[in-house]
């Protein structure tokens, strides 16, 4: 199954602002960081600014910053506000006229919509911190095995 590179790469430019509480980080930092284009970026996250999850700044010392602290932020918020949906399948028709896909969706839109529940549910208990303090224990598990070699 596909990667939802959306998703993770907004996770991953999310947790560097989360780990910079005190500083906006530009457009262009934030794409250096998935080795993207900053007007991907700006695109990408346009939607958490809307849902309050970061705020941007012009001008000298401008540019991103969490829109309120990691721990307020769950996955699922991440997730609706990037309007992602994580599941490998999709009940729109295609060809509404068929009767083959009436059928399949008929038997799948019930799964796919308790699914859905089950996933926002179980993401709307780990937050943005979570992520981070997951990514900072890594860290920190490399930078002391590195100094032991």
């Amino acid at each position: 199954m596909k990667r939802n590179s959306r998703l993770s790469s907004t996770l991953h430019i999310l947790v560097h602002m989360a780990e910079a509480p005190d500083r906006a980080l530009t457009s262009e930092e934030l794409a250096g960081f998935i080795h993207t284009n900053p007007v991907v970026v700006r695109r990408t996250i346009a939607g958490l600014r809307e849902a309050g999850i970061v705020t941007s700044s012009r001008g000298h010392g401008g540019g991103w910053q969490l829109g309120r602290a990691p721990d307020r932020i769950s996955l699922a918020e991440i997730t609706a506000a990037l309007g992602e949906t994580l599941l490998p399948f999709s009940t729109e028709p295609e060809s509404p006229g068929c009767l083959v896909e009436q059928a399949v969706i008929a038997v799948l839109d019930d799964f796919r919509l308790e699914a859905e529940r089950l996933l926002a549910e179980r993401l709307s208990h780990i937050t943005l911190a979570d992520l981070t303090a997951d990514f900072r224990r890594r860290y920190d598990l490399i930078g002391v095995s590195s100094h032991a070699l």
